[in-house]
């Protein structure tokens, strides 16, 4: 029997709660991420279960549009510049847009006619151009290299460019397989447009430009 030194006090393990021991170490988070990527999600659901007009486009403006302004500007008490919501560096922005373009022009031109998926989605909503895809894309561009790149990036550096172009992705599955497979490129293109001219208007003018020139071509065929 191990005898007790005298004046030696005996040490014994602190006691753990169950619940602590079950639920592991405490979570921090950032709750500007956390409400950027609930209210989102939550935007994108409800657009692909819901509708609050006759046509998809307004809905769209209002829920990428105005829904994460009004977060911005009223909830968090932000300018949206710091989100991309100005014009950038706009002599970059020009001439990238114009490249852009012009690689793009093509490839649109040869997939758009010769792609069955491709040609058979879009040879249909010719009605409106180019103003319903203007519409249709102003609020989707802002949500993603807009209100969701810039608010990541604060976090997250760089990587932003990535983590916005998974749900950007992820919500095209159900349209033709090209385009869903090439937005995994594209995405990033467009994260990085809007990245280096620090503004989602430079992307959207390309998405723009990209949805617009595909319906005309698919409609020609």
């Amino acid at each position: 029997m191990q005898r007790q030194i005298p004046g030696e006090r005996r040490t014994s393990k602190p006691r753990t709660d169950p619940v602590n021991w079950l639920l592991g170490e405490s979570l921090s988070f950032d709750w500007n991420i956390v409400a950027i990527s609930v209210v989102s999600v939550s935007l994108l659901v409800f657009d692909r279960y819901y509708s609050m007009t006759p046509y998809k486009y307004w809905d769209r403006v209002i829920l990428y549009l105005f829904v994460p302004l009004f977060v911005i500007i009223i909830i968090c008490r932000e300018h949206p510049r710091i989100y991309g919501f100005t014009v950038g560096d706009w002599k970059a922005g020009i001439v990238l847009t114009l490249l852009g373009i012009g690689v793009m022009t093509p490839l649109l031109y040869v997939f758009g006619r010769h792609d069955p998926a491709l040609n058979a989605y879009y040879r249909g909503l010719t009605t409106g151009l180019p103003w319903t895809t203007l519409l249709d894309l102003i609020g989707w561009e802002f949500l993603f290299r807009g209100w969701i790149l810039f608010g990541y990036a604060r976090r997250f550096g760089p990587e932003a460019l990535w983590l916005q172009s998974v749900p950007f992705v992820l919500v095209h599955i159900g349209k033709p397989e090209l385009e869903t497979f090439f937005t995994i490129i594209g995405g990033f293109g467009f994260g990085w447009l809007a990245w280096r001219t620090k503004s989602f208007v430079w992307p959207f003018l390309v998405h723009w430009f990209v949805a617009t020139f595909l319906i005309l071509v698919a409609a020609s065929r």
